[in-house]
Parts: structure tokens; sequence; C-alpha cells
């Protein structure tokens, strides 16, 4: 494992491999180690997460890796099978787990722009003030009435009826009542 920790490092830091390629490699050496008894593969998952966050894959947090590779399971095992099954060997034959963890990163990459879409399509037909509230409340995990006439300057009748309706439609949830409410990201 120190090993394995020590190559990752120096490779991500020389850039002389992409760091998907890295990140793939170090997947499944460390899977083919196998270092636990149990949950060697949802770590390598979680660490995976890490290291491409760390390479400036900051979509990964937003879309499942861990669902694309439960519904590609047999090809799952099967890549790894075929790669660790040479990883000893004078010449590791990487092609087959690299393919199949680029295009399960790529199939992350595609779910999340569906979502992202729809998403875009549920918004797009909001009111201005509307959108502005509950792209506050996105950043900021809250907000009050208060706060949505600072945000956009409109009317405190107009804007109680617009966050009325984000709650009907299932955009924000309310929480407490009259002054001391807030709205949130159901």
């Amino acid at each position: 494992m120190n090993e394995l920790v020590g190559w990752v490092r120096a490779e991500l830091a020389a850039g002389s491999l992409h760091p998907l390629l890295v990140i793939g490699i170090w997947v499944v050496v460390f899977l083919e180690l196998h270092p636990f008894q149990d949950g060697n593969g949802r770590l390598s998952r979680a660490l995976t997460t890490l290291l491409l966050l760390r390479s400036g894959y900051a979509y990964v947090p937003f879309s499942s890796l861990e669902s694309v590779i439960e519904r590609n399971k047999e090809a799952y095992y099967l890549a790894l099978r075929r790669t660790q099954g040479t990883i000893r060997g004078e010449s590791p034959d990487w092609q087959p787990w690299l393919a199949f963890f680029l295009r399960s990163l790529h199939e992350q990459m595609r779910i999340l722009d569906r979502k992202l879409e729809r998403e875009k399509t549920v918004l797009a037909d909001l009111p201005a003030h509307s959108l502005s509230m509950v792209e506050f409340v996105r950043e900021h995990g809250r907000m009050t009435l208060r706060e949505a006439v600072r945000l956009t300057g409109a009317n405190r009748n107009t804007l109680k009826a617009q966050l009325r309706a984000l709650v009907e439609r299932g955009h924000l949830r309310r929480q407490g009542e009259g002054r001391g409410s807030w709205y949130m990201i159901p």
C-alpha cells in the first residue's frame, strides 16, 4: 500500500500520465491488493472521488459513480479480473480496466448532464425573482422573506406569493410559521 500511495503521489505531481489514468491504475491495483477483509470496493470508490476532486474534477460528488458501477456490475468484475490477472506479470494489460473506468466516468458525467438539463427545463419557466430566490437558497442553504426582499428589491407581498408558489411546485420547503419562517431546498 505504501508503494502504491507513493506512486500515485509521484505520478500526479509529475504530470507525466493523465490524472484519470493514474486514478484508474490506482483503483485496480488497490482492489487487487485487497487490503481489508471487507469494504474494499466501497472504499476504493470513495477514495476515487477524493482523487478526482483533488485532480480538478469538481462534478464528481454531484453524480454517483457507485450507481454507474452497480448498473454495470458484470462488466466491472470482468474488467477487474482481466486486468488483475496480468498485474503481477511482465507486462500488465491495463486496457480492460481503464476502458471500463473511463466509460464509467463518462456515463457519470452524462447522468449529471441530464440532471442539469432537467433542472434547467424545470427552472426555465420561473419568474426572475423566483429563480433568484431558488439560487440563493441553493447557495446559502436557507432564506427568510426579509432576505428575499433584500435580494430582489421586490414587494414583500409579491415575494410571499412567489415563495408560496415555489413551495407548492416543490422547489422550496417552508420551515416554521409567521415571521420566524424560512425556506430551504426540499
